[in-house]
């Protein structure tokens, strides 16, 4: 009786409601509305007045602002590691979203909402995340964790007795994890991803040629020539910072052996990361792995060269999955279908509310 009572209100909420799918990252959020696919991709900044506490900009437009604004303008990215540093902004944040995301579709009742965080967060950092979507408007939180969603995003047999191993290089952290049977067998998080790779390039260019670039230059320059393995000609590209002796602008050219040389302790420790959680998977669950090969996610498997250095150090096949920047929230999409059938990959969920008011 209970079970037919909860499938009556999940078709009621789905005629007045909208469901919404957030990949929460720390330098990209994503929003994903059902029916519609995936309607929002900006950076996970907000510009804030600090004289009036009033946020100005959220987004793409708050990220145009980052190093331009005058004294009073600070713009932050609210989310550190994966996991909410300034609650109140990232509140500010996800209701805009939410708000963006439903001008394409409105309807009456408060959004249902599946939030993508990374894998091993605490319970407290979990409870923000849900407490800053309520605030925003949802009216009921579910959480997965990112490799998890990613898993689903790509489509591999999550529900099933076979081992898929996943890396997922973000902005803030890398998740490595193995999944099998709506489970998540090992995992490790390691807080070594695309930021610190940019760190990484501005303290190299720094020390190696005595110039002071921002992190938005050493983005564009990772984009540009960062590549993991030689390859047979050398990628070359223009920098402009200020000279740290003369105090004067100064203009190089660095190529992606600097590149490679200024990253190169970070991806070991991703290299190291995902050895630790194939040394700790049950021998059945590695022998798929290996069979299968792992799948990479994320902007960094956008890296040059990647997949054949994770290969040859891993020893089994590594490929980037399709579209690897949007696979946890189209993972948080394909949840939303069928929430009841992936219950068991949820974190923490609300309780369904019955009262259509709720």
């Amino acid at each position: 009786m209970r079970s037919k009572i909860r499938k009556y209100f999940d078709k009621f909420y789905r005629l007045f409601s909208n469901d919404i799918g957030i990949d929460l990252g720390t330098a990209n959020t994503l929003v994903y509305l059902r029916g519609r696919g995936i309607v929002i991709n900006e950076p996970s900044v907000v510009a804030v007045n600090q004289k009036t506490g009033r946020v100005v900009a959220v987004g793409t437009q708050a990220k145009e602002m980052l190093g331009r604004t005058p004294g009073h303008i600070v713009a932050v990215r609210p989310l550190v590691d994966g996991v909410i540093s300034d609650f109140e902004v990232t509140e500010e944040m996800l209701s805009y979203l939410i708000n963006k995301a439903q001008t394409h579709l409105k309807k009456f009742l408060r959004p249902r909402v599946v939030i993508g965080v990374p894998s091993g967060i605490t319970s407290v950092e979990t409870r923000a995340v849900r407490d800053a979507a309520r605030n925003a408007g949802a009216r009921e939180v579910h959480i997965v964790e990112e490799p998890m969603a990613a898993t689903i995003g790509i489509r591999l047999p999550v529900r099933e007795p076979i081992g898929n191993m996943i890396i997922d290089i973000g902005g803030g952290t890398s998740d490595i994890a193995v999944v099998s049977l709506n489970g998540i067998v090992r995992s490790k998080n390691v807080r070594i991803a695309g930021d610190k790779f940019n760190s990484d390039i501005i303290f190299y260019i720094r020390n190696e040629f005595k110039i002071l670039i921002g992190e938005k230059t050493a983005e564009d320059l990772k984009i540009a020539a960062c590549s993991v393995i030689e390859g047979h000609e050398p990628i070359e590209s223009t920098v402009r910072g200020r000279d740290l002796v003369t105090g004067l602008p100064r203009e190089v050219v660095i190529t992606d052996s600097d590149i490679r040389e200024a990253i190169s302790n970070s991806v070991d420790h991703i290299i190291d990361a995902a050895r630790e959680v194939l040394e700790t998977t049950p021998p059945e669950v590695l022998s798929d792995v290996m069979q299968r090969g792992a799948f990479i996610v994320g902007g960094g498997a956008l890296i040059n060269g990647i997949p054949e250095l994770l290969s040859e150090m891993l020893q089994f096949p590594v490929y980037v999955s399709d579209d690897p920047l949007t696979a946890v929230v189209r993972g948080t999409g394909v949840i939303l279908e069928d929430i009841e059938a992936y219950e068991e990959v949820l974190i923490a969920s609300d309780d369904e509310q019955l009262s259509p008011t709720s």
